[in-house]
């Protein structure tokens, strides 16, 4: 991505280097990964999947107070520079999604981003570095340790910045379902269902979320040229890789569709290739469209 002399976010609190104890829970962005660990570590990668707790478009359970370590954290150049790479990210979404936000008589209030290492205390409760990046609604912020980046490009071969851009344009995505209500009335049908229907439930915001991401970087691109060759072959490589169907067979050589909670990675493609498409926000509501269809 083209990001040379763009700004970056003033909506970021940098908490890298504090400590925080953590209890359970998983974040969107972090499900492929938690399921690869357990795989790698004689655990069960399908019951990770499972077990994952989609709260608040990602948030995770509560957990104890944080603490500080008492000791200097010093980023590498290559933490600083992803770091700076972040807050540009979040930046464009600012200005893309005010402007829509705008257009449509409503005001956009922009999230907090929220940098840490290890653990942190979100408004949603606790959270590890195998979350992932993840969005709560709770506090209304989206939480990154910066060395998710680097496991995708080690453990998930998707890599590239256009693919780390395109995480931040999703838990962003979440934020605007939360602005607009769509969170809160599917978190509100998610708990009169049953298991699977909830699942289902959760694809549909995922796919939106994906189709949001998408959203963002049509205008981002409009407005600064921002695309370069290669960057949509890394988010869409992205988007496959974290399909639930791509994660249950990498980690189990089966898929369970009924499982699925982000959804496949033929819809996750599809979704984010709509919104980059059309950069029209009418274009996905993923809520009208049969499941079977997505």
């Amino acid at each position: 991505m083209r990001m040379q002399g763009r700004r970056e976010s003033t909506h970021v609190r940098d908490v890298r280097g504090s400590r925080a104890k953590m209890a359970g829970g998983l974040g969107l962005g972090g499900l492929l990964l938690v399921a690869l660990f357990a795989y790698m570590t004689g655990g069960n990668p399908l019951n990770a999947v499972l077990n994952a707790v989609v709260e608040g478009g990602g948030g995770a359970l509560s957990a104890g107070p944080g603490a500080s370590s008492g000791e200097p954290y010093v980023p590498t150049p290559e933490e600083e520079e992803l770091a700076s790479f972040s807050k540009k990210v979040l930046a464009g979404t600012e200005d893309v999604w005010t402007d829509i936000f705008r257009q449509q008589g409503r005001t956009y209030e922009p999230p907090d981003l929220v940098l840490f290492t290890d653990a942190v205390q979100s408004g949603c409760g606790g959270a590890g570095k195998q979350t992932g990046p993840f969005y709560c609604s709770a506090d209304r912020c989206l939480y990154i340790d910066l060395s998710f980046f680097s496991n995708m490009r080690r453990e998930l071969g998707a890599d590239g910045d256009f693919a780390y851009a395109y995480v931040i344009g999703h838990e962003v995505g979440h934020h605007v379902q939360n602005l607009l209500g769509t969170l809160t009335r599917a978190h509100k049908e998610m708990a009169r269902l049953d298991k699977e229907a909830a699942n289902r439930v959760s694809v549909r915001l995922e796919l939106q979320a994906d189709f949001l991401a998408g959203v963002w970087a049509h205008h981002d691109n409009s407005r600064f040229a921002s695309l370069e060759d290669g960057d949509i072959e890394e988010a869409i490589r992205c988007a496959e890789v974290i399909g639930d169907d791509y994660l249950q067979k990498k980690a189990r050589g089966y898929v369970q569709p009924e499982s699925f909670t982000h959804g496949k990675s033929s819809s996750r493609m599809k979704w984010f290739k709509k919104g980059l498409t059309t950069g029209r926000l009418e274009d996905g509501d993923t809520f009208s469209v049969p499941y079977e269809s997505l």
